[in-house]
């Protein structure tokens, strides 16, 4: 949802309780199986994200958009929302670089894990995550892998 500047609604504003407790259960990922069977998603893959994050996105950060868009990715089994965007970019990327069947398995199969234990849901202090406002310096630079 957006408001009338074309920026994302605080969470507050978006989710009612029944939303945060579908939040919580990551029910809320189900619809998007549709897109999967209709070909425009896939299992695995970096997560869709707003449209209007696109202009936002370092030319590193933009080859996320070469593969199809995924119900799981290495950014959700490396900390879901809890974790900078600048991670989870680099995860998107990094997954791109070095697609495999096998990372694939081992996505779908961590991932089963992190939703059942609920892990990084929501960011701190917010019921998903914060909005991407585009590249800026930050310190967590982990290196993440799969395996």
């Amino acid at each position: 949802d957006l408001d009338r500047h074309g920026n994302l609604l605080p969470d507050a504003d978006r989710l009612t309780k029944l939303g945060k407790f579908i939040r919580a259960l990551s029910l809320d990922e189900l619809p998007q199986l549709v897109n999967i069977v209709l070909g425009d998603m896939s299992l695995v893959g970096p997560r869709p994200l707003p449209s209007l994050y696109v202009d936002r996105y370092s030319s590193a950060q933009k080859v996320r958009l070469d593969v199809r868009p995924g119900l799981t990715g290495l950014a959700q089994i490396n900390g879901r929302n809890n974790q900078s965007w600048q991670t989870r970019l680099e995860l998107d990327a990094q997954y791109v670089h070095e697609w495999s069947f096998r990372t694939d398995l081992v996505i779908l199969a961590r991932t089963v894990g992190t939703v059942l234990r609920r892990e990084g849901v929501s960011a701190d202090g917010i019921a998903t995550g914060h909005e991407f406002l585009g590249n800026f310096p930050d310190t967590d630079t982990q290196n993440l892998r799969v395996a």
